[in-house]
Parts: C-alpha cells; sequence; structure tokens
C-alpha cells in the first residue's frame, strides 16, 4: 500500500497507542468519581493537560477537551456568537474554510447572523486591509483556517492576529491542518482548533483552546468534566493519547518540514511534465499537501484508478459533500475543469522517495490509459 493521503487522517503512532492502552487497562475508572481511582485518574488528566498547555504555550484551564476539530470548530464558532449576541451578531470569513465552519456559519446566518467573507488575492492569502475594511463595532468574531485542507495556502495568521488586537473582536483560528507541521505563535489568537488523528493520534480525541478571557455557550450541557465548557465522562485514554502524539508531532517539525519539502518539490517537477496536469498549490502552500488537477479526467475517477494498485489520494476533504466539484479549487482558480478534475496529494515525513517513485509510475500508467478512453 502507498499511502498518500495524510491530510484525511495519519497513522496511529505506535508510542500513542500504548499510551492509549495503558491508560486504559491500568486506569479503568471514571475521572469523576471520588474514590482513589478516581482521583488517580484526575492526575493523569492534569498532567497530561499540562504537558499539552508547554507545548502550545497557553494556560491548562484554557485546554477544552471535544471529539475532534469539528466539535472544536463548532463550540468556537457558536459559543462566541450565542454568548455574545447582545454585542453583535456579525461574524467574518473566508471562502477557503473546512465545511465545519462553512455549514456552522451558514447555521448562524439563519438565525440572523450577518456573515462578510473576507476577499484573498491570487494565491487564496486574505488580503489584509480588506479584512481591517469589513471590521465593524457589531463584528463578534473572526474565523481563518491557518492552513487550508485541499490546497494547503497558509495565512499570514500572526499578521491577522496583530490587527484584531486593536479591535474587540474574537479571533478563532482552525490549526487542524497546520498543528505538527508549522509553528505558530498563539499569543494573540482567542481560540485555537486541533485534531488527534492529523498528527498520528486517535480519532475521538480533539481540543479547543480558549484564552481565560473569555466565555462560550455550551453546546453540550450535562455533568462534570474536566471544563464548565463541554459536558461529559472525560476520556482519559484519549486525552493521555493526545499528549503524547502532540510532543511527537512537534519534536522535529523544521527538519520534517524540510524533508517533506524535498519530497513535494519532486513531485511536482515529474508531474509538471503531463500537459494536462496544473498545479494548484502555490508558494504559500505548506509542502505536506500538492493539489493538482488533471484536465479531462474526473477527480474520482483518478482515485479509483490509483486505489486499484493500492494508491491512496483523496479529491477533496474527507468531510465535504462526494458529488460536488471543489469549491476551493475553484475560488482559487475560478476554473470548473479544474475544480472537478482535482487531487489531493497529501504528505508526511513517514513517506519514502521509494513510494513516490512507484505512484508516479502508476500514474503515468492511469494517466495514458484514462486519457485514451
Amino acid at each position: 500500500m502507498i499511502y498518500l493521503d495524510y491530510s484525511a487522517t495519519t497513522p496511529v503512532n505506535k508510542e500513542v497507542l500504548e499510551s492509549f492502552d495503558k491508560a486504559c487497562l491500568n486506569f479503568p475508572g471514571n475521572a469523576n468519581s471520588l474514590h482513589k481511582l478516581g482521583l488517580n485518574i484526575n492526575k493523569l488528566i492534569s498532567s497530561a493537560t499540562s504537558q499539552i498547555a508547554k507545548i502550545l504555550n497557553v494556560k491548562n484551564d484554557e485546554i477544552i477537551y471535544t471529539s475532534s476539530s469539528s466539535e472544536a470548530n463548532n463550540l468556537a464558532i457558536k459559543g462566541i456568537a450565542f454568548k455574545y449576541q447582545e454585542r453583535g451578531k456579525h461574524i467574518i470569513t473566508t471562502k477557503y474554510e473546512h465545511s465545519s465552519i462553512n455549514e456552522t456559519i451558514k447555521y448562524l446566518e439563519s438565525l440572523g447572523f450577518e456573515i462578510s467573507y473576507v476577499k484573498c488575492n491570487e494565491y487564496g492569502q486574505v488580503d489584509l486591509i480588506d479584512l481591517e475594511n469589513l471590521i465593524r463595532k457589531d463584528t463578534i468574531l473572526v474565523s481563518i483556517t491557518a492552513v487550508n485542507s485541499e490546497i494547503g495556502i497558509s495565512e499570514p495568521i500572526e499578521e491577522i492576529a496583530k490587527i484584531l488586537k486593536k479591535y474587540s473582536c474574537f479571533f478563532h483560528v482552525d490549526l487542524t491542518q497546520s498543528i505538527g507541521k508549522i509553528n505558530i505563535n498563539l499569543d494573540n489568537i482567542d481560540l485555537a482548533s486541533i485534531s488527534a488523528h492529523k498528527i498520528y493520534g486517535l480519532k475521538g480525541i480533539g481540543i479547543l483552546i480558549k484564552k481565560e478571557k473569555i466565555s462560550l455557550e455550551p453546546l453540550i450541557h450535562g455533568g462534570k468534566s474536566t471544563t464548565i465548557y463541554r459536558s461529559g465522562t472525560p476520556a482519559h485514554p484519549l486525552i493521555v493519547s493526545m499528549s503524547k502524539a502532540l510532543r511527537l508531532a512537534t519534536n522535529d517539525i523544521q527538519n520534517n518540514y524540510n524533508y517533506v519539502k524535498k519530497l513535494n518539490d519532486y513531485l511536482v517537477d515529474n508531474l509538471k511534465k503531463y500537459p494536462d496536469v496544473k498545479i494548484n498549490t502555490n508558494k504559500y502552500s505548506i509542502p505536506h499537501i500538492l493539489n493538482i488537477s488533471i484536465l479531462g479526467i474526473k477527480a474520482e475517477t483518478m482515485l479509483h484508478a490509483l486505489e486499484e494498485y493500492d494508491i491512496y489520494i483523496s479529491t477533496k476533504t474527507a468531510c465535504s459533500d462526494a458529488d460536488s466539484y471543489s469549491l476551493n479549487v475553484y475560488e482559487l482558480t475560478k476554473d470548473l475543469e479544474r475544480s472537478k478534475s482535482s487531487i489531493r496529494i497529501s504528505l508526511s515525513h513517514l513517506t519514502t522517495f521509494d513510494e513516490l517513485n512507484k505512484f508516479l509510475e502508476i500514474f503515468d500508467k492511469c494517466y495514458k490509459k484514462l486519457k485514451l478512453n
């Protein structure tokens, strides 16, 4: 198998899985229980939380555990909207957001919230002047993803954060595709979402960073948990495993980045030789994501052709509508054919050059065969 769909999900690191197993087997209790086992689980959670807080340079009580980045995005956006709607109902975002943000924004719009979409330049990066011009007295939230999940476009998050610091609105950043790949300073960011399964952790655990000055309206009400903002029995095995995943993923970011950049350059050099292959990623895209369009071949057709050789890529984000064209590629290129024929090849420091050579060999076969049909 050649796996080139790391942006959809990553394989679980064995050390992370071992942490999960130990927490499950050695601490079978409920963290909310008053007995000694429950108290020991609480200590375990506190230790894991302290490690996460140290890595992210935030405070322990600024960490809210969720089931995923999608839940974290929902909690951040709805939580702010419902808590501060007396202050205003204006939200600013982009047209390059993940569906868990797009659909949440649309839901709020149906409830009477007003949405503004900031302009982006030819590379898909936020127009900072337009962003500042859009801010109003009733603007309560700006939500912008750090790295686009389909094209890999990296936004100038720290520059945006500095601009927003002058205003009373909150700034939410989806870090799902950037955590463990690039460094981002969270000092001027109010809310940030991450997920374990994008950094070689287990599915079912994510985090919303919420700075202590901010309050939220919870999505889930109920009983005691690690925070008042998200009720439910604390999933301590997942929390412990996420701590390990985050530590491992952030250990050697620069070297891993440099290696993935070499992989990406190698792929681009080989793929751009095909006359009908158009490279959609650009100089502001992180190297972990390579988005291309193969004119004349539907995205799903190429995906399934490669799948026959046990090679796995994707068309759009795994959470998007399977029947639609890539809205992100269309927004960037304004070309419907390119958006219908775009595929995403996502790379990792685990990817080898041997795998890429095999992929290129099979890609050539599939390209020539499909072009003849």
